[in-house]
């Protein structure tokens, strides 16, 4: 699909290639140098910015698939859209993202982006558009607080601005925070201790890359109870359909992209079921700083100090395998008090926000 939308200016869906060596490639690699400098602009930190290499797997995820259009000015790649959608029977939700290069701003470049998106999704009949947007922390008292009353973004932001001027409405506010490595030596250790005396029948299980087979079935249905439980506020999103095959899936994008998981796993000891888990993706390049994924314990198994005793596990196992990673960042929902308790305890602290954004059409 090609639509001229203004003079010198085009917009198309363009399919990600099997590798970067394919054709096609040298696009995604811009596409994504495009991506990461709007979120540097944005956060004045490239931390959380991938390499073309670590984000092409997860264009290619047939659990969660996505579209992918280009906007172009002259040939350059000045803006992108990603459209993206939950496969589950009865999902209502499109998620999407809209980034415009700085120089091109202005122009309705993001406008028409937005409409090539918000049509797809007319399109698959999903009535249901939810976006998420970056912010440092507001410098004034001019804030939109989200209907959850926790966290706040600047009303001023471009983002915030754009959004509101095409109908969404903020809905949650996320914290990111990190932690930088090492942590200070016997810090980890007293904490672990602690917590572990308050979980007398759980114990730690721990890997790095693929999950044990073993543990498949169990990591399943806790990566499907992470897509319910998760504190979401009015965010629209369907129980994930989790199996062995998602999971192993999930680790092959990871590996594929040049990335090592470390996992750590609470085991309740009596049912021989793992109950929670926590995990970190270290990066292509050494050096890099890592990022924290998903972090879950099923809510009959909360009040053990399990949130605790699995993040400390796994930021020890990532200080012994990776002693250059020089810091890890997470984020967290402003309402999840209990997980910012463990964060601001173990020694993370908070720089930058991410806003989530919904629209019902």
């Amino acid at each position: 699909m090609s639509t001229d939308v203004l003079d010198g200016l085009t917009i198309h869906e363009f399919s990600a290639p099997a590798t970067l060596d394919d054709e096609g490639g040298d696009d995604f690699i811009e596409m994504v140098d495009v991506r990461n400098a709007i979120e540097s602009e944005i956060l004045g930190t490239d931390d959380l910015n991938p390499t073309a290499k670590e984000l092409l797997p997860f264009f290619h995820d047939v659990f969660s698939p996505k579209r992918l259009f280009l906007a172009r000015l002259d040939g350059r790649i000045i803006g992108r859209g990603v459209y993206e959608w939950q496969p589950e029977e009865g999902a209502t939700a499109a998620f999407i993202e809209v980034q415009v290069a700085q120089q091109a701003r202005r122009r309705g470049v993001g406008t028409s982006l937005l409409r090539v998106l918000e049509a797809t999704a007319a399109a698959d009949g999903l009535r249901v558009i939810q976006s998420w947007s970056s912010h440092l922390p507001a410098i004034s008292d001019d804030v939109l607080v989200p209907p959850t009353g926790f966290g706040a973004i600047d009303r001023n932001s471009a983002a915030a601005r754009f959004a509101q001027a095409h109908g969404y409405r903020l809905e949650q506010v996320d914290r990111i925070s990190r932690i930088d490595l090492p942590v200070k030596p016997g810090v980890l250790a007293a904490k672990r201790a602690d917590a572990a005396a308050h979980a007398p029948d759980y114990d730690v299980v721990q890997w790095v890359g693929r999950c044990p087979e073993e543990w498949l079935t169990d990591m399943a249905h806790l990566h499907r109870r992470m897509s319910t439980d998760a504190p979401m506020a009015a965010i629209e999103f369907a129980e994930e359909d989790w199996n062995e095959a998602r999971v192993r899936n999930l680790d092959e994008m990871i590996l594929g992209g040049g990335q090592l998981g470390v996992t750590s796993a609470a085991l309740h000891t009596p049912s021989n079921r793992l109950v929670g888990f926590t995990e970190i993706s270290l990066p292509e390049f050494e050096g890099r700083p890592a990022s924290q994924g998903d972090t879950l314990v099923l809510k009959e198994h909360r009040g053990h100090r399990l949130g605790m005793l699995l993040k400390v596990a796994n930021l020890e196992l990532v200080q012994r395998i990776s002693p250059s990673t020089p810091r890890v960042t997470t984020y967290n929902a402003e309402e999840n008090r209990p997980m910012l308790d463990v964060n601001e305890a173990v020694g993370f602290v908070p720089t930058a926000y991410e806003a989530a954004w919904k629209k019902t059409v």
